[in-house]
Order: structure tokens, then C-alpha cells, then sequence
């Protein structure tokens, strides 16, 4: 017996535009997704190995350059370049060096609302579920396939 549902069945459920339950395969729609400087150069390259060009929505994606800032040597001075010269080509926002923390810059800037399905290539992405966001870390790789598809899916045991 079903005895309602939980905040996560329904916010993917509303991303996937179905009733979802725990153990259902959930393929649905991403708010926004991001990456920071230590994940970002895998999340370019996995998205241009994809034979995209161009990101799903400019403005559902950012980059923070806030983890190895400033640059602590010329490789990571590199990556950084790199990132800016993406975030420059595909017009999607780019929190450079000294901008702040991207799990305190994304949602003061308004990135993060309740009921929004949220991506970030970072293990603190789930910290958004403060705000009442389905928020969650996933792979660089996972991050690309979003930016190229504006989509992921989802499977999971929700424990009480």
C-alpha cells in the first residue's frame, strides 16, 4: 500500500512528467546543473567526446573556479583557461576566481528553488535540499550527458 509521497517522487516525477516511486527508472527534465574547477575539464571533454557543440540551455549551467584559486601552478592555471574559454564560447555563466563558493554563490544567485531538479559535479550538491531542491552530486561524465541532453535519469531506494 502506498501511503503517499516522499519530496523526492515528487519532484522527479515532476521532472519526468510521471508518477514515479521508489525503484522506478526516472528519466526527467534538469533545472540546472554545474561544475567546479577540480570536475570541469572532464565535463568539457565528455561533452565534446559526445559530438555536441553546443550546451542544452547556456543559462541552466555555470562553472566555478573556486577550489584550486587562485592557481597554486601553471596546470591548473591552464584548466582555468580552459574553463573560461568554454564559458566564454558557449555564453554560460562562469563564478571566476574570487567570486566565492559555488555552493553559497549558485543559490544567492537565484539558481536554486524549491521543487528544482538540481546537477552539480560536486559532492556538496545535495546541501540544496536545505532550500527544498532534489539536489544531488553526480559524475562529470553524468554532468556532461545533462548539457548536452538538458536531461539524466534516476533510480533509487528512498530509506525513510
Amino acid at each position: 500500500m502506498h501511503n503517499g509521497y516522499t519530496i523526492a517522487e515528487k519532484i522527479l516525477g515532476q521532472h519526468s512528467h510521471k508518477k514515479v516511486q521508489a525503484g522506478d527508472i526516472a528519466v526527467c527534465d534538469i533545472d540546472f546543473c554545474f561544475s567546479q574547477d577540480g570536475t570541469s575539464e572532464l565535463v568539457i571533454d565528455s561533452f565534446f567526446s559526445l559530438g555536441k557543440d553546443k550546451v542544452f540551455d547556456r543559462h541552466k549551467f555555470c562553472i566555478t573556479i573556486d577550489h584550486s584559486a587562485p592557481s597554486p601552478r601553471q596546470s591548473i592555471s591552464n584548466i582555468h583557461q580552459k574553463l573560461r574559454k568554454f564559458s566564454q564560447e558557449q555564453g554560460t555563466l562562469l563564478f571566476d576566481v574570487g567570486c566565492g563558493i559555488c555552493h553559497q554563490l549558485i543559490p544567492e544567485a537565484g539558481f536554486i528553488l524549491p521543487g528544482n531538479l538540481v546537477l552539480g559535479a560536486d559532492s556538496h550538491t545535495c546541501t540544496y535540499g536545505a532550500l527544498n531542491a532534489f539536489a544531488c552530486g553526480f559524475g562529470s561524465t553524468d554532468i556532461a550527458i545533462a548539457l548536452a541532453t538538458g536531461k539524466n535519469w534516476f533510480k533509487g531506494e528512498f530509506r525513510p
